[in-house]
């Protein structure tokens, strides 16, 4: 049995990587992938004036890689991203890099991708990027999961109270992260629609 019809048979749903990764070998690249490509939309940032926290394209890395690869693999790329960043590779904003980068005020959003990631990954496994109606909401929901655990970080990494974490750390991100999830949530059913997959 190949690892095609394995993932069929195991999941009932393919994510987009199953088509094309037949091997550990094309997993691992597709991972490498993964941050390699978060790692490129982190250097498109905008300052939020007043705010140690830019707005990113990080974000959107996150949740099209996540329905792209599903959940092992989305979340396996987003750890491989953050620790290749936190080694001293320029992964981060604007180049950054190291692990002060990950305890401070920053690092909260950095950890909430991981579990974004798979949160994103296993929806997408049940079908939920297919479609621009699921999708839109599932991609705003992943920006939502890593927003929840940035903003508590920023409170102790700024320090920081509450309410002006959530002004300086949550609000200003929202209208991007609508931006963001309808771009991701148009273009994986478009994608899905273009590579026309064999179901089980």
């Amino acid at each position: 049995m190949d690892r095609l019809q394995f993932s069929r048979t195991t999941s009932g749903r393919l994510v987009l990587a199953d088509i094309f990764a037949r091997t550990r070998v094309h997993d691992g690249a597709l991972v490498l992938g993964t941050a390699l490509f978060t790692a490129l939309l982190a250097q498109v940032a905008i300052e939020v004036p007043g705010s140690p926290v830019p707005i990113t394209g990080q974000t959107l890395a996150v949740v099209l890689t996540a329905a792209a690869l599903g959940p092992v693999r989305g979340m396996a790329g987003q750890l491989a991203y953050v620790l290749l960043g936190a080694v001293g590779l320029p992964f981060y904003s604007k180049g950054a890099s190291g692990w002060t980068q990950v305890l401070g005020p920053t690092g909260g959003y950095l950890v909430g991708f991981i579990p974004a990631a798979f949160l994103v990954g296993l929806a997408a496994r049940h079908g939920f990027d297919r479609v621009a109606w699921k999708a839109v909401p599932l991609f705003l929901a992943g920006q939502l999961v890593i927003l929840a655990i940035g903003v508590p970080w920023l409170c102790v990494a700024a320090p920081l109270d509450f309410a002006t974490a959530l002004h300086k750390g949550f609000l200003p991100f929202l209208p991007g992260g609508l931006l963001k999830a309808t771009l991701a949530g148009l273009g994986m059913p478009l994608a899905w629609r273009l590579l026309r997959p064999r179901e089980p």
